[in-house]
């Protein structure tokens, strides 16, 4: 479901909250591959025991566990404690966009950084980047809406557009002035 990505980084972390850290300050996009503690030291550990965690602009957005086939927030849970073997990648946000879409796999922001990094200030830190990108989207809708001007614009270029194409296809006559 999602493509591979631009490796950045590969290595066994005993605590994953500096990697969470790192990828929130670069408002990365992109997902991580986690193979938990027992995979690592041999412990009938396969690819199966493997959980992913994408980001978007550095939020953990959704969590999967290969072995478990769950998503969301039991997948978190099932991924369990470090160490880790952390694959991290980049990837274009346009090829995460099916996947965030489904809402079984999403995580609340800041739960990642809770339950696999035990990391409390972090999670808080995510939650306001988070806070602050919705109102930052939500000061734009606002500030164009407020704009009667450009909206008038676009009517006036709709219905310019709506007329020609009327004309080209002989249709003027439907066409109430």
């Amino acid at each position: 479901m999602i493509p591979e990505g631009d490796l950045l980084r590969s290595r066994v972390v005993t605590d994953l909250a500096p990697a969470l850290e790192d990828v929130l300050d670069r408002r990365l996009d992109g997902y991580a591959v986690l193979a938990p503690r027992d995979a690592l030291l041999g412990a009938d550990g396969t690819d199966a025991d493997r959980g992913v965690l994408t980001f978007e602009s550095g939020v953990p957005t959704l969590a999967y566990h290969a072995g478990t086939d769950r998503g969301g927030p039991a997948a978190l849970a099932d991924i369990g404690p470090g160490p880790y073997r952390l694959e991290l990648y980049a990837l274009d946000a346009t090829h995460l966009g099916v996947a965030h879409e489904t809402e079984g796999l999403r995580v609340p922001p800041g739960m990642a950084a809770e339950r696999l990094a035990g990391d409390g200030a972090l999670a808080d830190r995510v939650r306001k980047a988070t806070d602050e990108d919705d109102a930052e989207a939500d000061g734009a809708l606002d500030a164009f809406l407020d704009n009667e001007a450009a909206i008038e614009d676009i009517r006036e270029s709709a219905r310019s557009e709506a007329a020609a194409r009327a004309e080209d296809w002989g249709f003027e006559d439907a066409i109430e002035e």
